[in-house]
């Protein structure tokens, strides 16, 4: 597969969300979760993206399980930040427990070195710089070669940056969800960070196999306006124009959505999840897809960025009294 360039790391052009493999979209199934890694290592998909709050350690226990004797073939993420327990979720970001945090994530995982570090969240309580100067310690110490942001707004992106060199930044980015073109991955570019976009597929709207059920059946999809009343409707005409061009092209819906994504820069790296073995080969044939420029805007014409429809789910998360992990 394609090698892409986040900053100074070098990954494979698309990667694999492992989120989904643990919480939001149903029970786990490890044994097909495993598969699923397994596959996409053949693939080339070597970015694998975790977090510890991902079934509250669940996903990095996993990922670390499928990549035994397989550590080399991976670039390795996770995230810090996001803290789960029995009775609800918080940030915590505070430099006093990034060492630990870190420390924990690497048991779990089984390795000696996080490839990409992120922080999930900024802290509301925390000066982002304050929690960056911690995890720049971690690549100082070895255990971490790079560091990276997750849902970060602008003037939180360019505090960091003056601290420390950032590798990546993480966003929701797709046909279904193109805010960040506006301000984010400007400023990105602008600091030489490279982007690396979840639910690249629309939490599976852009794959046009959705149905009531599938979304009934995710936390994520069912608090989200996107797939709900008229802002669904209105989504679903444009992934019936999705599913058009794709055909015209011999081509799945989520194949073409990837390829749109891929040919928005060389510095844009889509990690999308799935529970399906199968359908990791589909993914991955999108990254041998190119879109010429005559393309790209008939794709526009046909499904305008105006035209999508509903405000995502809120990302922010509490904070509430601190507790201990």
């Amino acid at each position: 597969m394609e090698q892409r360039h986040l900053g100074t790391l070098t990954t494979s052009a698309l990667g694999l969300g492992c989120m989904g493999l643990s919480q939001g979209y149903g029970p786990p199934d490890d044994k097909q979760s495993i598969r699923v890694i397994h596959q996409a290592l053949d693939a080339g998909m070597t970015m694998l993206d975790t977090a510890m709050s991902y079934g509250r350690g669940h996903n990095e226990h996993l990922v670390g399980r499928a990549i035994a004797g397989r550590r080399d073939q991976a670039t390795l993420a996770t995230k810090f930040g996001i803290v789960r327990h029995a009775d609800g979720v918080q940030v915590d970001a505070r430099p006093e427990r990034v060492r630990s945090d870190c420390d924990a994530s690497l048991a779990r995982l089984g390795t000696d070195v996080i490839d990409l570090y992120y922080l999930h969240r900024a802290d509301p309580q925390v000066p982002i710089g304050e929690t960056v100067a911690a995890m720049a310690e971690l690549v100082e110490a070895g255990k971490v070669r790079h560091l990276g942001l997750s849902e970060v707004t602008v003037d939180q992106l360019q505090q960091a940056v003056a601290v420390h060199p950032i590798t990546a930044v993480q966003i929701e980015w797709s046909l279904l969800w193109r805010e960040p073109e506006t301000d984010l991955v400007p400023i990105a570019r602008h600091h030489g960070v490279g982007i690396v976009a979840y639910s690249p597929l629309g939490r599976g709207l852009l794959t046009a196999t959705l149905t009531e059920a599938d979304i009934a059946a995710s936390d994520f999809r069912r608090s989200d306006a996107r797939f709900h009343g008229v802002d669904l409707a209105a989504n679903q005409r444009q992934v019936a124009a999705l599913t058009q061009q794709a055909e015209a092209r011999s081509i799945t819906p989520g194949q073409l959505a990837l390829a749109w994504l891929l040919a928005q820069g060389s510095d844009v790296v889509p990690i999308p999840g799935t529970r399906n073995p199968d359908r990791i080969s589909e993914n991955a044939a999108a990254a041998d897809l190119t879109l010429t420029a005559a393309e790209l805007a008939e794709l526009e014409r046909a499904m305008p960025r105006s035209a999508w429809s509903g405000q995502r789910t809120s990302f922010a998360v509490p904070v509430t009294t601190r507790k201990t992990a």
